[in-house]
C-alpha cells in the first residue's frame, strides 16, 4: 500500500492543526497561545495545498490562493495579537489572562 504524497501532507496538516489546538487550551502564557495559533493556520494552510494537489494533471488554483490570502490575514493578525498581549502585559504586569474569578471582584 503506497500513501499518496498529498495524502500525507494533508495528514501532516490535520497533526500541526491537533497539536497547535492542544497547546492553545492547554498553556495560559499569551506568547503561546499566539503561537499555537500561528501553528493552526500552518495546519490549516498545509490541508488546503493539499487538496489543491489532489486533482490531476493540474493543480487547483482557488485554494493557492486562498492560502495566499490566508497567510497574509494570518501575518495581521499575529501583529493584532501581539499588540494586545503587550497591553495586557503593561496593563497587569503578566503575561497570562486573569482567572474567571478575578473578574468578578
Amino acid at each position: 500500500m503506497t500513501l499518496e504524497p498529498y495524502l500525507l501532507y494533508a495528514l501532516a496538516g490535520v497533526g500541526l492543526f491537533a497539536i497547535g489546538l492542544e497547546a492553545l487550551i492547554a498553556r495560559a502564557h499569551l506568547l503561546r497561545k499566539i503561537l499555537a495559533l500561528n501553528v493552526m493556520g500552518t495546519g490549516v494552510f498545509l490541508f488546503l495545498i493539499a487538496i489543491a494537489y489532489r486533482s490531476e494533471p493540474l493543480a487547483d488554483p482557488v485554494p493557492q490562493a486562498m492560502v495566499l490570502t490566508g497567510i497574509v490575514v494570518s501575518v495581521c493578525a499575529t501583529g493584532l495579537a501581539l499588540a494586545l498581549a503587550h497591553r495586557v502585559q503593561t496593563t497587569t504586569g503578566r503575561m497570562e489572562l486573569p482567572e474567571n474569578d478575578e473578574f468578578d471582584a
